[in-house]
Parts: structure tokens; sequence; C-alpha cells
């Protein structure tokens, strides 16, 4: 479900971490590893986590990238196993589609957003900070199970 919100308040995170990146495919693969390597730490899962970032760091990459800015990527888990993923990049003209549509069957792209609307609890779109806009997605993340 994408729901389109701002202002929306979010529990105090437990951990977090972010980082700002280049806005290139190679800043959108460190997002995905880095992602990854903070779960890990925290003894969270994060294979699907990991699907997420990538998809939401290749969309800000591809459709949010101005020359000479960056994107953010920040990770916040909560006391409630709640993984809130958040990219920010510098285009506030190019917002995502309001539900995620699937492309033509012969497209060989414009598959993104489906995954991270399959992969994720909540996802959708917040302004600012100005003159940015952040795609988040959120999803419950328990402790992993190996870690217990």
């Amino acid at each position: 479900m994408n729901q389109q919100t701002t202002g929306v308040p979010t529990p105090s995170p437990t951990h977090q971490f972010t980082v700002l990146l280049s806005a290139t495919r190679r800043g959108a693969r460190l997002a995905r590893l880095l992602a990854r390597e903070q779960l890990r730490s925290w003894e969270r899962p994060y294979e699907t986590a990991e699907h997420v970032v990538a998809e939401l760091a290749n969309n800000a990459v591809l459709h949010g990238h101005v020359p000479g800015r960056s994107f953010r990527l920040a990770l916040m888990l909560t006391g409630t196993d709640t993984l809130r993923i958040e990219v920010t990049d510098a285009r506030t003209d190019r917002y995502p589609p309001s539900a995620a549509q699937p492309p033509l069957p012969e497209a060989e792209s414009g598959r993104g957003l489906l995954l991270v609307e399959a992969l994720s609890d909540r996802w959708g779109t917040t302004d600012g900070p100005a003159p940015c806009k952040t795609v988040w997605a959120e999803l419950t993340c328990p402790p992993s199970s190996s870690h217990r």
C-alpha cells in the first residue's frame, strides 16, 4: 500500500544509520551493501530490506539525479521491530506514481516500485528537506532467529 504522506511521526529509533552517497550506479550498489552490513550488525534479517534499498537507491539515481548532488540513505529501527528505509534525492519535481503500475510485458525496466510494494508493509513519499523528496518504506524486522 502506498501512502502519500507529509509529516507522519515515526516512533523514536533504537538504531539509526545515515549516509550520503553519490547519485551514481556505484552509489546505489554501495547503499545496498551498506544496508546489508548495518542490518547484520544489528542482528536483523537483511535480505528483504536489501532488495528494497536497492530499488529505492536505483530510483534515486535514475529518476532523482541532479548533477553534483548526492542522495541520502537512512535506516531506522524502532523498538517495535519496524525498519524504516528512507532514500532522499534532490528532485522534488519528479515523484513516483501514487500506486505502483505494472509496465508493459515487453518492458525491460519499470518493476522497482512493484517490488517495493510487494516486499514492504508500507511505502510512500514525503517532501523535504527542501529542495528534496524522500521515498520511504517500512517493514517488520524482528531479530534474526540465529542471534536469539
